[in-house]
């Protein structure tokens, strides 16, 4: 199957933020110390945002659907652009940056179900429980702005008690632009 990529050059793409106990969440460290991100990819030609979902999480985490639970999604797609250097403009069509759809997940039973091995190329080696900001400070730069999105639209399936207090690491100008009132739709 083909990756999806709009007129805009914008690839079709899920998120996944897995939470756990305690309102952690699933941190996974990209193959080869590579940084730390939620599960993320593509959509394909013909797939629904759930399926792509659903592969996704088996892919890059070995989880199916009777191990989660569908809490909410964000209402829109939220976009990243690509720094220059990460565009690969040998292929067509060129892809500028992603749009994703997040899915807020809660995990329905043990973490020992999670695996990297349901693929021959993993995506993760190693994850861990983070606090609910956690995440935003370790992403990779440019994703950051939707990673604050994300966290900010899926906060009320996923805290109803409201956000937690922003860390001394959170800036000024981040806590400002992440205020806007959460827009996301219950799953089901």
């Amino acid at each position: 199957m083909n990756d999806v990529i709009d007129r805009d050059g914008f690839r079709a793409n899920v998120g996944i933020v897995l939470m756990g106990e305690g309102g952690k969440l699933f941190l996974g460290r990209r193959t080869g110390g590579k940084g730390w991100q939620f599960p993320q990819g593509g959509m394909h030609s013909g797939e629904s945002a759930e399926e792509s979902l659903f592969r996704e999480l088996h892919e890059e985490v070995g989880l199916g659907p009777r191990d989660v639970e569908i809490l909410g999604q964000t209402e829109r797609w939220l976009r990243y652009r690509l720094p220059q250097r990460f565009v690969r403009r040998d292929q067509r069509p060129v892809c500028v940056g992603q749009k994703q759809r997040w899915f807020l997940l809660r995990l329905a039973g043990s973490e020992a179900v999670i695996r990297f091995d349901a693929t021959g190329q993993p995506e993760f080696d190693r994850w861990r429980w983070v606090d609910y900001w956690q995440p935003v400070k370790e992403v990779i730069y440019f994703k950051r702005p939707v990673y604050v999105r994300a966290l900010h639209e899926l906060a009320p399936f996923a805290l109803p008690d409201g956000l937690p207090p922003y860390p001394s690491w959170w800036s000024r100008r981040t806590r400002h632009r992440s205020r806007k009132p959460p827009v996301a739709r219950q799953a089901g």
